[in-house]
This record gives structure tokens, C-alpha cells and sequence, in this order.
């Protein structure tokens, strides 16, 4: 099924494979998603009406935005970027850097643009590179031409010594042809030519820093004034396929049509998460310090969101129709204390709600990336077997919901803490003192013992994340 066509229905079934709950905020993306491709199919006069309904998600940490936003944008097969939006209060902040976000944007684009062109030239690529790796193991013999000198005729033996040498030649090529298909020359080593690093990045002219699309413009332009060039590299023959194979792919795209499709696919279809944007909330207090230069950075925000124009290295790009999903704790400010412009510009507000111990039971067990699955996969590389009852993963989900109410909250992410504590000293007999063919079976009573400490310890300051 094509990912681009599914129904809003479809897409929260996909994100309940990786995301416990949050019903509310899945269903809100999963209509924006659906709205994207719903505006493409519209006239083309009403497209350019139709702007994406930006949405604010509102949540303690570790419930789940960002795997809400990460997973919907690999559902979509668009650019995604994250941005936290406290980075642009730091110290050296200059407006233009709120922009960095959107060139990440196109470079995501295009960088996924490339993919999708490579692997639809992937065989083209591998029979270039076959050749040059062939001429590298057997060189090529050409035919030996007649000289040209006035009365000179060769002897027919001499003309059928060179042709036959031709064609043992050629023989010997196609039989080294089929070793390097079936890998049994992958080991042996062979000189190949490669491109060599591009000429580094240029940050100063005479006194003063260049702004960053001066630079990348300037760069772009020294690269194709100068010759390229090559070095030769002593590698393995499966080394040189990988490194040729990217190269020769290259040269099969046209750059110029891969800039433009991204451009049009980062304009369309792209989504920028601005995480922790509560830090950059004024709290209301009046007088300089800190709350000035958040409004301020919410007034470079604006433009980005309500959309504008952006120059990036690839091209300019318009954020009318790009996808802002913004999301914050706001245990300190509240979304009021956005400025209004801002808060317009986030029209749908979701309210993530605090994960209980039967939602902790439920990620323990039921996503695919669930992480009782990833220490079942870590132990199976060194060839043990370890399983948890459902006594033990109970008592596992209870002891990090304890750990959040009495501490502090950082939700989902208290499971590591307590996984890694419950099973580091196994991890670490392993493969030692605990060999290949084991079996660990994790029950209620053996993390009890191995957490006691955990909640007792009220200066948990060495387990905290």
C-alpha cells in the first residue's frame, strides 16, 4: 500500500505500532497528513489557499511527541527536521538563524530525492562499476591496427597472433565477469580511482564572517572553478564496489532535476518539529532579562510560520504550505504566554495526558520496538535467550511509575533507567561468565531484588536520566 494514500484511520493504526495512547494526538496529525495530499488533489488555484493547520502539542516529557512526529513523517516518506527552539536564545543568536531550519528542511529533501534517483539507476551504477573493477583485475586488449606504411603487408600469421590474443583476452574477461558477480573475488585487493575530498569550507573573507548563503554560494562556485580530482586508493574488491557504486549512480542524476523535486517535495510535503518551544515563552514578567530575547525569537519564528521565502543553497524555497508541528512541557509558561501572531499560527492544540502504569505494562510489551524486544535482540547476538514473565514487566512498569510520581516525571524514558538497571550485570557477564545457549528468566522476585534501592534512594541523582 502506498504510504502517500493512507486514510487517517491507517495512519494511527501504524503509529499504535510504536506509540502507546495519545489517541487524541494521533488522530490530529494523522487528519493533517491526510489534508496534505488531499490538497494536492484539488484545483490548482484552491492549493495555493489551502494552508496546512499547524498544530501545538502540549505535554509532559518522554509521553511521546516526538515519536508521534518522527514516526508520521517516515509514514509520509517526507523531509522531516527537529529543531529545538531554545537553541536560538543562546548566546551569538542573530535572526537569520531561526531560517537554518528551513535549509535543513530542503537538504533533508534532497538528500531523500537522491535516494529514490540512485536506486532507480542502482542497475546501471552496478554494471559501470563491474566494468571498471574488470579493467582494474584484466585490463582490455583492442585490436592491433594494420600499420600504414607503403608497401608494408602483414603475414597472415602475425594478423591472427593478435586477434587471438583479443580474444583470449576478451575470454578471460568474461570469466573474471562471472567471479566478481558470484563475490568470489570480494577479497582481493585492486587500485581504483576515486574523487578526491572536496576543497574545505571557507568561514572568513578580509575582516568579517560571511552569512551562511554568502558562504554556501561562494563554496558551490569555487567547487566548479576548480579541476576535480582523483587519488588512488588500494582497496578490496567489495570495498570498491560500494565506493564506486555511489559515485557512478552520481553521475547517472541529474542534480539540477534532484534540486528542483525536492524543492517542490520540502514546499509540499515537509515537517519541522520546534520542540521545547515553551522555553522560548515570555512568563509575563515585565523589565529586560531573558523574556526579551524570547519574544524575540518568537518574532523571527513567525515569519518562517505564517510563510515566507528562504534562500538555501539548492534553491529558494517558499514555507507557506511546510507542516509545523510544535510541541512543549509548559510546566512554567502556558500557551497564552506565546505571543498572540505566534499562537495563531498553531491553531490545534492537543493535550498529551501523563502515561499511567498500565500504559508503561503495554510499551514494555506491545510496540515493535518495544524495549523487553530490544535486550531479547542484544542477548540473542552473543546466543542467549532471556525472557520476561508478565509478573516481572508488571512489577518493572511499577517501579518506574513510582520512580516519576515521587521524583520527577520524565516519563517513557524512565523504563531505560530501570531496564538498564535491572539487567546491566547480566549484560556484563555476558559472554564470560554466562555463555552461548543460556537462558535468563527475569521474574517478579528477581527485579524486586535488583530495584530495592531504586525508590528507598530519594537522592537518585546516579539513576536519573
Amino acid at each position: 500500500m502506498d504510504s502517500k494514500y493512507l486514510t487517517p484511520q491507517q495512519i494511527v493504526e501504524e503509529l499504535d505500532k510504536y506509540i502507546i495512547g495519545q489517541y487524541d494526538a494521533k488522530r490530529n496529525v494523522a487528519i493533517a497528513l491526510r489534508n496534505r495530499w488531499r490538497r494536492m488533489s484539488v484545483e490548482p488555484d484552491m492549493q495555493r489557499e489551502i494552508v496546512p493547520n499547524n498544530i501545538l502539542m502540549i505535554g509532559a516529557t518522554g509521553v511521546g511527541k516526538t515519536e508521534i512526529a518522527r514516526r508520521l513523517a517516515r509514514i509520509a516518506d517526507a523531509p522531516f527536521v527537529k529543531v529545538e527552539a531554545s537553541k536560538f536564545t543562546e548566546v551569538g543568536y542573530v535572526g537569520r538563524d531561526v531560517e537554518s531550519m528551513v535549509r535543513d528542511l530542503v537538504d533533508q529533501a534532497v538528500n531523500l530525492v537522491k535516494a529514490q534517483k540512485k536506486e532507480q539507476v542502482k542497475e546501471k551504477a552496478a554494471l559501470a562499476v563491474e566494468e571498471i573493477i574488470l579493467d582494474a583485475l584484466i585490463p582490455p586488449l583492442k585490436p592491433q591496427a594494420a600499420p600504414k606504411a607503403p608497401g608494408f603487408q602483414p603475414s597472415m600469421q602475425e594478423a591472427t597472433a593478435a586477434d587471438s590474443d583479443v580474444e583470449l583476452n576478451e575470454r578471460t574477461r568474461n570469466l573474471f565477469r562471472e567471479k566478481i558477480r558470484n563475490g568470489e573475488l570480494d577479497d582481493r585487493r585492486i587500485d581504483i580511482s576515486i574523487k578526491a575530498p572536496a576543497t574545505p569550507g571557507i568561514g572568513m573573507v578580509g575582516a568579517g564572517v560571511m552569512d551562511e548563503v554568502s558562504m554556501m554560494n561562494l563554496q558551490e562556485m569555487l567547487n566548479g572553478m576548480l579541476p576535480k580530482k582523483t587519488r588512488k586508493r588500494r582497496v578490496t574488491v567489495a570495498e570498491a564496489r560500494r565506493i564506486l557504486l555511489e559515485e557512478e549512480a552520481a553521475k547517472l542524476i541529474d542534480m539540477d532535476e534532484v534540486k528542483e523535486e525536492a524543492i517542490r517535495k520540502a514546499e509540499n510535503s515537509g515537517i519541522i518539529f520546534i520542540d521545547e518551544i515553551d522555553k522560548i515563552a515570555s512568563t509575563g514578567q515585565k523589565g529586560g532579562g531573558p523574556d526579551v530575547s524570547r519574544e524575540g525569537v518568537q518574532r523571527d519564528l513567525l515569519p518562517i510560520v505564517e510563510g515566507s521565502t528562504v534562500n538555501t543553497k539548492h534553491g529558494i524555497i517558499k514555507t507557506d504550505h511546510i507542516l509545523f508541528i510544535a510541541a512543549g512541557a509548559f510546566h512554567v509558561a502556558k500557551p497564552s504566554d506565546l505571543i498572540p501572531e505566534l499562537q495563531g499560527r498553531f491553531p490545534i492544540r492537543v493535550e498529551l495526558e501523563n502515561l499511567t502504569r498500565e500504559d508503561f505494562i503495554r510499551i514494555l510489551t506491545e510496540p515493535k520496538n518495544a524495549l523487553t524486544k530490544q535486550y531479547e535482540a542484544l542477548f540473542a547476538a552473543e546466543g542467549v535467550k532471556i525472557t520476561f514473565t508478565r509478573d516481572a514487566i508488571e512489577e518493572i512498569a511499577g517501579t518506574a511509575f513510582a520512580i516519576n510520581s515521587e521524583i520527577e516525571n520524565i516519563g517513557a524514558r524512565r523504563l531505560h533507567t530501570v531496564m538498564s538497571r535491572l539487567l546491566n550485570e547480566f549484560l556484563f557477564d555476558v559472554p564470560d561468565k554466562i555463555g552461548a545457549n543460556a537462558v535468563i528468566t527475569i521474574n517478579a522476585e528477581m527485579v524486586r531484588e535488583k530495584l530495592q534501592g531504586l525508590i528507598k534512594n530519594k537522592d537518585l541523582s546516579e539513576y536519573i536520566l
